[in-house]
C-alpha cells in the first residue's frame, strides 16, 4: 500500500476521481456519528432529546471550525510543497502545523466547554431543553483535542496523497461509536451525554490510529530533530493560511447559529424536523465535501509543480461529476423524502414537516455541489483570502434571508429551508465569479522559496 500518491501526470479525473472515493467512504462514516447519535437519541429518548442535541450542533461545530481551518491550511501548504518536490520543508510543515493546532484545541476546549450554558441560553433554547442542551454541548466539546488531532492528520495525509489510511480507521471507528451509544443511551441510560462521549471516544480512537499509521509508515513522517524544531516563521506561516478559511467556517457556523435560533422560535416540532434535515444534509454534503477536499489536493499539488492548464482541465470535469450526483440525489429525495425523515423520529406532524423540507433543499443541491468543487480549487491555488469573503457571503445569506422571511406571514417555517437554500445560490455565484476572474491563478508563488531550499 502506498502512502503517497503524486497527482501531477496522468488523467486528471481519474486522480480526482479514485482520491476522492475513499474521501467520501470516510466522510460518510463520520457522519453515521452524527445520524446513529440522531436516531438512537430521537427513538429511544424521544423528539425533545433529538431537539436539544440539534440545538448544539452549530455551536460545537463553531469551537471546532478553527482547527479544522488550520488543518486544511496545512494540508494546503503542504501540498502545494509536495508537488514542487520541496521535501525538507514538508516535513517542517508537518511538525509545526501539529503544534499550532494541537494549541489552539487545547485553548479551545477550555472556553467551550466553560461556556457551554450561557451559550445555549443565547441561542433561544426553550427553558425544558436547556439541562439537556447544555450538557450535551459540554460532552461533545470536550472532545475537540480528538477533532483537532484527527482533521490535522487527515489532512496532512490528503495533501501527500493518502487518503486511504484515515478511512480504515473511521471504519472502525464507525462500528465503535454504534456499539457505544447503544451501550451508554440504551443500557446504562446515560442519556444524551451518552450519545455525545459516544462519538468522542470514536473520534480519538480514529485519530490515534491514523497517527500511529502515519509514523510508522509514511516516509514524509520520518524526521529528525531539525524537522521537529519549533519554527516561528513556518508557524505563523500555517496560521495565516488556516486561518483565512477557519474564519470562513466560523462565519459560516455563526450563520448556521442564526439559522438554528430562528427554527428556535417555532417550537419544539420545527426543531425535531430541522434537526432531522441537517442530519441528511450533512450526509448529503459528503460526496460534495470529498470532492472538495480532493480538488483542493490536485489543484495543490499542480499549482506547486507549475501545471495551472491541468488544474483548469480537473476542475472542469469535477465540476461535471458534481452536478451530475446532485441531480441523482435530486430524484431520490423527491420520492421518498417522508421515509428518510422517518428514519429519525416516529411522530407525523415532525415528519411530515422534514419530508416537505427535504423536497425544498434538494433542487437546490447543484448550487451546493457547485459552491464545494469550487471552493477545493480556489483552497488549493492557496487563494485563501476568497475563504473570507465567502465566509461573509453566507452569514449575509442566512441572517438577511432569514430576517426578511420570517416577517412574511404566508411562509412560517418555510422560511428556515428557504434561507438556506437562496443562501446556496448566492454563495455559488460569487464563488464561480471568483473562479472565472483568474486571481487564484498568481497565489502560489513558490520559485524563490524553491531555489533558497537546501537539496
Amino acid at each position: 500500500m502506498s502512502y503517497t500518491m503524486t497527482m501531477t501526470e496522468g488523467s486528471e479525473l481519474k486522480h480526482i476521481i479514485l482520491f476522492t472515493l475513499p474521501l467520501f467512504a470516510g466522510n460518510v462514516f463520520q457522519q453515521l456519528y452524527n445520524i446513529v447519535d440522531s436516531i438512537i437519541v430521537g427513538r429511544y429518548l424521544g423528539a425533545d432529546k433529538l431537539a436539544a442535541v440539534g440545538t448544539t450542533g452549530s455551536l460545537t461545530y463553531l469551537f471546532s471550525t478553527l482547527c479544522i481551518g488550520l488543518s486544511i491550511g496545512a494540508g494546503i501548504l503542504i501540498s502545494q510543497r509536495f508537488g514542487a518536490g520541496m521535501h525538507r520543508e514538508v516535513r517542517k510543515l508537518i511538525t509545526n502545523s501539529a503544534y499550532v493546532i494541537m494549541a489552539f484545541g487545547a485553548v479551545i476546549t477550555v472556553i467551550s466547554v466553560a461556556l457551554a450554558g450561557e451559550l445555549m441560553k443565547m441561542m433561544n433554547t426553550p427553558a425544558e431543553l436547556l439541562q439537556d442542551a447544555s450538557d450535551y454541548m459540554r460532552a461533545a466539546c470536550s472532545g475537540t483535542l480528538c477533532v483537532a488531532a484527527y482533521n490535522w492528520i487527515n489532512s496532512v495525509m490528503r495533501s501527500l496523497g493518502d487518503s486511504r489510511t484515515p478511512l480504515i480507521f473511521l471504519v472502525v471507528a464507525s462500528l465503535m461509536n454504534v456499539g457505544l451509544d447503544l451501550l451508554f443511551v440504551v443500557v446504562l441510560d446515560f442519556g444524551v451525554i451518552g450519545a455525545a462521549y459516544a462519538t468522542v471516544i470514536s473520534q480519538g480512537v480514529s485519530a490515534a490510529g491514523s497517527i500511529i499509521v502515519g509514523f510508522r509508515k509514511n516516509p514524509y513522517f520520518r524526521l529528525n530533530r531539525e524537522d521537529a524544531k519549533i519554527e516561528p516563521k513556518t508557524c505563523l506561516r500555517c496560521i495565516t493560511t488556516g486561518v483565512p478559511i477557519a474564519l470562513q467556517n466560523a462565519m459560516i457556523s455563526v450563520s448556521m447559529i442564526f439559522l438554528q435560533r430562528t427554527a428556535n422560535g417555532f417550537g419544539e416540532t420545527v426543531m425535531a424536523a430541522y434537526t432531522a434535515t441537517m442530519r441528511v444534509e450533512q450526509l448529503v454534503q459528503q460526496p460534495f465535501a470529498s470532492m472538495n477536499a480532493a480538488v483542493s489536493t490536485f489543484a495543490g499539488q499542480n499549482i506547486g509543480a507549475g501545471l495551472q492548464k491541468r488544474v483548469v482541465r480537473g476542475y472542469h470535469r469535477s465540476m461535471l461529476v458534481t452536478v451530475g450526483f446532485a441531480l441523482a440525489v435530486m430524484g431520490v429525495f423527491l420520492l421518498l423524502g417522508d421515509q428518510i425523515v422517518r428514519l429519525f423520529v416516529d411522530e407525523p406532524e415532525v415528519i411530515a414537516i422534514g419530508g416537505k423540507a427535504l423536497k425544498l433543499s434538494c433542487l437546490f443541491y447543484c448550487a451546493l455541489g457547485t459552491i464545494h468543487t469550487t471552493r477545493g480549487l480556489l483552497n488549493g491555488a492557496g487563494d485563501v483570502l476568497y475563504a473570507m469573503i465567502n465566509g461573509f457571503a453566507e452569514v449575509a445569506g442566512r441572517i438577511g434571508f432569514a430576517i426578511i422571511l420570517v416577517h412574511i406571514p404566508a411562509m412560517g417555517w418555510w422560511a428556515v429551508w428557504t434561507t438556506t437554500c437562496l443562501t446556496w445560490v448566492l454563495t455559488a455565484l460569487m464563488s464561480l465569479i471568483r473562479y472565472w476572474q483568474g486571481k487564484w491563478k498568481t497565489k502560489c508563488r513558490l520559485a524563490a522559496e524553491k531555489s533558497a531550499e537546501p537539496q
